[in-house]
């Protein structure tokens, strides 16, 4: 027979069960949590040259793992810290506009409509044809929260751009976010990156590899073909160098060559 005090024993254990359950349950919650936030802070990056401050587990994990890409042709204003102006709009905004960009590990074409994102496709048509791009590294593959992996720096490091920024544009594009804030980016979308504040947009952008949920501010502006998103997947399945979940690839890309041209 279980007396009264054993009883209170008992209800007392079970009671302290029912509190250590309830905080794991809201430790592992918060760190959800707080991943996804740090993930989507990865994308936030420095545009027109200038560094900008984002969380330890993005700058932290990449800015020491990529080497400069020394031999890629970047524009004076960049260099010298100035900043220069948008180039002209003189893309068809009526047309679409194709992306080839290859890498060493597969090609990846992107389509573009200019129709919806005249000041982007133009940007990078622009900078294209200068050759801008080729020799650069993909310098981050994040592989947790959201699932991007970062191309356009001529620097290798998250800090370069071309000295210029260009306006958001077709930020509607993916819906109306929900309540956490957010849209999802379906795999295979293309989109830029910024300092975090409207209008920063630079060179850097990112390959949507998996759905991601991140907020509406990033111009989508492309998308990947299917062979382009199947060698994207591949160095995502490598992983990050270091077993981390957000840094340099593990499979290191380097676009050799990027062209734009109308289809």
């Amino acid at each position: 027979m279980v007396t009264s005090d054993q009883r209170r024993r008992q209800l007392a254990r079970e009671k302290y069960a029912r509190q250590q359950q309830r905080r794991e349950e809201n430790r592992r919650k918060a760190k959800r949590r707080n991943t996804v936030i740090a993930a989507a802070l990865a994308v936030v990056l420095a545009a027109g040259g200038a560094v900008y401050a984002s969380v330890a587990l993005t700058d932290g994990s990449s800015k020491g793992s990529d080497n400069t890409a020394s031999d890629a042709p970047t524009p004076a204003p960049s260099e010298s810290g100035s900043k220069s102006s948008e180039p002209e709009l003189t893309v068809d905004r009526k047309a679409t506009y194709a992306m080839a960009l290859k890498t060493n590990e597969g090609d990846v074409t992107i389509t573009m409509d200019a129709a919806k994102t005249p000041h982007t496709v133009n940007s990078f048509k622009h900078l294209a044809d200068k050759k801008y791009f080729d020799g650069t590294k993909c310098h981050r593959l994040t592989t947790e929260g959201i699932y991007v992996l970062q191309c356009g720096d001529p620097k290798g490091d998250g800090t370069g751009g071309p000295g210029y920024t260009i306006p958001d544009e077709n930020l509607g594009a993916l819906g109306k976010a929900g309540a956490d804030g957010t849209v999802t980016f379906p795999a295979g979308t293309v989109a830029m990156a910024n300092t975090g504040q409207p209008g920063s947009g630079g060179s850097q952008f990112f390959l949507v590899y998996k759905d991601t949920k991140l907020p509406p501010t990033y111009t989508p502006f492309g998308k990947i073909d299917a062979a382009g998103l199947k060698a994207v997947q591949d160095v995502a399945k490598a992983g990050v160098e270091g077993g981390a979940t957000d840094g340099a690839p593990k499979k290191p890309v380097t676009i050799e060559k990027a062209t734009v041209a109308k289809k």
